[in-house]
This record gives C-alpha cells, sequence and structure tokens, in this order.
C-alpha cells in the first residue's frame, strides 16, 4: 500500500538543521505514526511521503515555507519582566503560554537584560531548512475513528 489521502504511515526519521546537528529523532523509540492528509506533519514532508511504501528510505530538504514558515520579526518583543508574575527566576529558554491577538500561543525567552525579557512567539524551527532522514516502517488504511478524529490510535498514535 502507499502512502496517500487518509493512510496511517509509521516513519522512522531523523530530523537535522543545516549544520547536520540532530534536531528530533525517532532512533531508539518507536516510528512516528501519522494520519496523512490531515496536517499531522510539517506540509513539506507529508509531500515527500506521497506514494511511498514499506522499505522506502529517503531524504529531504525542507524549506521554510513548507516546514514551520520563515521567522515573522513582528512576533519577537520585547516586555517588562512584571508581566511574568510568579515565576521566581526568568531564564533563556523558558517557554510560556500568552493569549495574544491570535489566541493562546507559546513564547520563548531568548533574553533577560535588567527588567526587560525578549520573547518569541515564532515556532522554534521557524526560518530553518530541515533535513529529514526517513525509512517508511509501515502503511495502512486509517479506522473509521481515526479519520473521524483526525489522528492515528493504538501504537504510536493517541490513546483516548
Amino acid at each position: 500500500m502507499q502512502i496517500a489521502q487518509d493512510s496511517v504511515a509509521l516513519i522512522d526519521y531523523t530530523l537535522t538543521n543545516d549544520e547536520g546537528d540532530v534536531i528530533d529523532s525517532s532512533a531508539g523509540g518507536e516510528p512516528l505514526a501519522y494520519l496523512h492528509g490531515h496536517h499531522n506533519i510539517i506540509p513539506g514532508l507529508e509531500k515527500a511521503l506521497v506514494g511511498k511504501v514499506v522499505g522506502d528510505s529517503l531524504k529531504v530538504s525542507i524549506e521554510p515555507a513548507e516546514g514551520y514558515g520563515e521567522l515573522n520579526e513582528s512576533l519577537i518583543e520585547v516586555v517588562p519582566k512584571h508581566l511574568f508574575s510568579g515565576v521566581d527566576q526568568i531564564e533563556v529558554g523558558m517557554q510560556f503560554h500568552a493569549q495574544t491577538g491570535q489566541g493562546m500561543q507559546v513564547i520563548t525567552v531568548t533574553a533577560v537584560e535588567g527588567d526587560e525579557v525578549t520573547v518569541d512567539g515564532n515556532h522554534p524551527l521557524a526560518g530553518q531548512t530541515l533535513h529529514f532522514d526517513v525509512t517508511v516502517k509501515e502503511v495502512r488504511a486509517a479506522s473509521a475513528e481515526e479519520l473521524e478524529h483526525g489522528h492515528v490510535h493504538g501504537t504510536g498514535g493517541h490513546h483516548h
């Protein structure tokens, strides 16, 4: 069976950046299970996997527009430290949920200088070209329940 709309695919993968640093990998764990065509993975990787079958391996580079988007400078802001009430020590790398004009958003602290904190609402991988090394481990038809819920259930997927 080929990977196509509404199929479930399980993949082993390693994700690296332009420098070759490993960002994420399924090595040593379960393969990633996703429901194809339901926005469960980034668009560029999903497009690259169309038509692949069990045993296929591929290396693909995904540009930011087909990954986590371009870096949006308007999502980087300097805010007063007092907005983080209840947090004793604010450190670079900390993440918080913030209510924005676009709804709830995860922000990451990128700098702390005196009473000012720089936060970034971009996805941590925004603006980066992503390099995937992927092997297809399993492909099957999705169940009616998986299609209704929009994600994979069971091994490698969601458990309700």
